[in-house]
């Protein structure tokens, strides 16, 4: 398991300020922790270590020592800024079901030799003891055929017993269809309905 490091941040300094210093905040929640951590990190260090890990991974957070198994629960991203703003976590506790959210990742769309891939899940709600929590899903696409539809009920994940699936079971993941290469008649514009107004 990947382990990331963080500081305890004192609230006096506003987050304003530690991000001009090159900081990332956070927060750490469970239910064995009274309130919730706040704590700071070393921007490009999580940067870097959000390359290999992502919201739903599950790390080993340590805390100037003290170690957390955890869930990356939400990164708050800026895009103007181009930065990470914020990021929480949840100090798993190994008995209690946790909601998180497995990433779906397609696998050989370079095979496809006719059609467009319109994937329309990218990650799946679901919960799950620490133990049984899931990174990603991996879906083969590469014997779809036009028409095709994959299901959240037809992934491998909906099948696991040790996990319950919260989002809809006939929700869509990804569907092939048919090429479209005729250009799209452009819908009508606003200018011919406005055009009774001789009365006014």
């Amino acid at each position: 398991m990947n382990t990331l490091k963080a500081e305890k941040r004192s609230m006096d300094i506003k987050a304003k300020k530690l991000r001009r210093e090159g900081y990332v905040v956070g927060n750490v929640f469970g239910k064995k922790i009274e309130g919730s951590i706040p704590v700071k990190f070393q921007k490009l260090e999580l940067e870097k270590f959000l390359k290999k890990a992502h919201k739903g991974s599950q790390i080993m957070l340590d805390v100037e020592g003290t170690q957390y198994d955890a869930l990356i629960k939400d990164v708050a991203y800026n895009p103007v800024a181009g930065r990470i703003d914020e990021i929480d976590f949840q100090a798993l506790v190994s008995t209690e079901k946790v909601h998180s959210v497995v990433e779906v990742v397609l696998e050989n769309h370079d095979k496809i030799a006719e059609g467009v891939l319109q994937e329309s899940l990218e990650e799946i709600a679901y919960k799950a003891l620490p133990a049984d929590l899931v990174d990603e899903v991996r879906v083969d696409v590469g014997d779809m055929k036009i028409g095709d539809v994959i299901r959240v009920k037809d992934l491998p994940i909906y099948e696991d017993k040790k996990i319950t699936i919260m989002t809809d079971p006939d929700a869509v993941v990804v569907a092939l269809n048919a090429a479209h290469n005729a250009a799209v008649p452009e819908p009508e514009t606003a200018e011919t309905e406005e055009e009774p107004k001789k009365d006014e």
